[in-house]
């Protein structure tokens, strides 16, 4: 909104600032930082009032976490809300980019409304069916990624060679899909303990926030070796408004957490990582960023089959975060020890643009 008022007045005095991505990245980070500390008490208040009992507790999960019950559950429209709107106040409205990755998350968090509201309404942990749930985000997934592969090419491309791609032909747009339903799904099963996935979804966040402007400059694409995406830049500040609502969140879920963003703001963020993902030919890179959710996904799956083949668990319960509360550490030290492990992953993921 206020880029296309810029544009009308021709960039000219204070509205120069506005041409600028990183300015407007880092606006959109602060305005969805306030709105999001201005409106948490409100709506905290509201989900506890509408919720009654708040989000069903496990009875087969780790003893300890009993004693959360009564805690609202749906804090991922707090996110929601502040994300959409900094964006829409700073964001280049004519980027389809951006509206992809806006309706991917727009998407992902109906369908966990949906299943965070079974959940609550029926006051069991089971939710809206797996299958369901699967068809309605790769319905979502697959238009979005329309949308994006009609602005890039098919290519695969791969870390540490420069521009080196596996033309996937159509093949792409199912890869694409199962990038975004994977991210979202993956984000969704590291949501298990107060501030353990907003804070790797910040650091992931930040990571392609700094990919997107790259990828977006022809300079420094073809300096680095990376593939160049004209107006992927303006995914930055995308990148930007989910730090700056995630920072917003974070303030209301630090434990002991006053609200749960539940799966209508996990599938919401883990989509809208997986579209960025997408739309700036990185998706690899995403898979070691997020090797955090990667192995709480694989953790769940590993789990699963293997009982499934032999009776016996892996873990001591899946997924992979549980498994360390069971081993004795507490709920702090797994939430920080495995927002040291995102961080050092965030880190690699930005050596392979250069390590070429």
């Amino acid at each position: 909104m206020l880029y296309l008022l810029a544009q009308w007045f021709e960039f000219e005095g204070v509205f120069n600032l506005v041409r600028y991505q990183t300015a407007r990245a880092g606006a959109t980070l602060l305005t969805a930082l306030l709105i999001g500390l201005v409106i948490g008490p409100r709506f905290i208040a509201m989900l506890r009032v509408r919720q009654g009992k708040g989000q069903p507790i496990r009875e087969d999960g780790p003893q300890t976490h009993l004693a959360k019950r009564g805690t609202p559950t749906m804090g991922g429209l707090m996110i929601l809300t502040s994300l959409f709107l900094s964006l829409l106040l700073w964001m280049d409205l004519s980027n389809p980019f951006i509206w992809a990755c806006l309706a991917v998350t727009a998407g992902f968090g109906l369908i966990g409304f949906l299943d965070d509201y079974d959940k609550v309404s029926k006051s069991s942990h089971k939710g809206v069916s797996g299958r369901t749930r699967l068809l309605l985000e790769f319905l979502v997934a697959g238009i979005a990624s329309w949308i994006v592969v009609g602005q890039i090419n098919t290519f695969l491309y791969i870390p540490f060679f420069n521009n080196l791609g596996v033309e996937l032909g159509y093949f792409y747009y199912v890869f694409a899909a199962f990038v975004i339903v994977g991210a979202g799904n993956a984000v969704n099963l590291t949501d298990g303990l107060d501030g353990l996935a907003t804070m790797p979804v910040i650091i992931a966040a930040g990571t392609f926030a700094l990919i997107a402007y790259l990828v977006g400059r022809v300079d420094y694409s073809e300096y680095l070796g990376i593939p160049h995406v004209a107006g992927a830049g303006e995914l930055a500040i995308f990148c930007a408004a989910i730090i700056g609502a995630g920072l917003a969140f974070l303030w209301f879920n630090a434990p002991p957490a006053a609200v749960f963003m539940g799966d209508t703001g996990s599938l919401a963020l883990g989509g809208a990582l997986g579209a960025i993902a997408v739309a700036t030919h990185h998706e690899i890179v995403l898979g070691v960023v997020g090797g955090l959710f990667v192995f709480e996904a694989l953790s769940v799956i590993i789990q699963v089959v293997w009982f499934k083949r032999t009776g016996k668990r892996v873990f001591r319960m899946a997924p992979i975060h549980h498994h360390f509360e069971q081993l004795g550490w507490s709920e702090s030290k797994v939430v920080i020890r495995f927002w040291i492990v995102a961080i050092v992953l965030a880190i690699l993921g930005l050596a392979t643009l250069k390590l070429r």
